[in-house]
């Protein structure tokens, strides 16, 4: 292996453990609030237990009311049957929905995945981010992600589109680039080889104002 193949390789692995350790960061803040809203409501149960010891039914209600909206902000978004899916797929959304990107996603994971938590990580951040990035530079109100992710017979389905300025991408040596940098190059390098590695399938669409990714990975 020659010496500019090693730096490649030692700056995709720096920037494979960096994506690694942003996700992870992700997904501990995302149960970090989990386990402060455990304790709020905590304290919701003894004040509710305070309202029924005076007979206040009505404030009882009143109550009930404000947790039932601020339940839809606790829930976890996405359950596809996959722990580490959900919980890649639910910091993402916490994360683009902060951003004032609205996210529509329908994913159904029945089975135990053979491929690794940390491929699946790569992925997916990877694929998200990338639709983060591109939703950013269109007004708030043209901003859409859609995540659709099924077993198809034996392989697992994923699909990421998310809306662009309109202008359609263009690939060179059949593939698409952005003005990201270094960084979005790895990243989509990173796909790419987990992909061919399992023997998957890959395909990049850019037209009519939308980016699709579709993944295909034998299980």
């Amino acid at each position: 292996m020659g010496l500019l193949s090693r730096k490649i390789d030692k700056r995709i692995a720096s920037y494979q453990q960096e994506l690694i350790q942003t996700h992870y960061a992700e997904v501990e803040n995302m149960y970090k609030q989990i386990r402060g809203w455990r304790h709020d409501y905590r304290n919701h149960i003894q004040a509710m237990k305070a309202h029924a010891a005076n007979g206040d039914l009505e404030a009882i209600r009143h109550y009930l009311n404000e947790l039932e909206t601020d339940l839809a902000t606790v829930d976890t978004v996405i359950k596809t049957g996959n722990p580490m899916t959900d919980a890649i797929l639910n910091s993402k959304i916490s994360l683009a929905k902060s951003k004032g990107i609205p996210v529509i996603a329908d994913a159904h994971i029945p089975v135990k995945l053979t491929l690794s938590e940390l491929d699946l990580c790569c992925i997916i951040g990877n694929l998200f981010d990338n639709a983060i990035e591109a939703s950013l530079k269109l007004p708030e109100s043209e901003r859409m992600i859609r995540v659709y992710m099924d077993m198809k017979n034996t392989q697992l389905y994923i699909s990421f589109t998310n809306f662009t300025a309109g202008k359609k991408m263009n690939k060179v040596g059949g593939r698409f680039f952005s003005s990201k940098g270094d960084g979005h190059g790895f990243g989509l390098v990173r796909i790419d080889t987990i992909v061919d590695r399992l023997d998957g399938y890959i395909s990049r669409n850019s037209e009519d104002g939308a980016f699709t990714t579709e993944i295909l990975l034998p299980q």
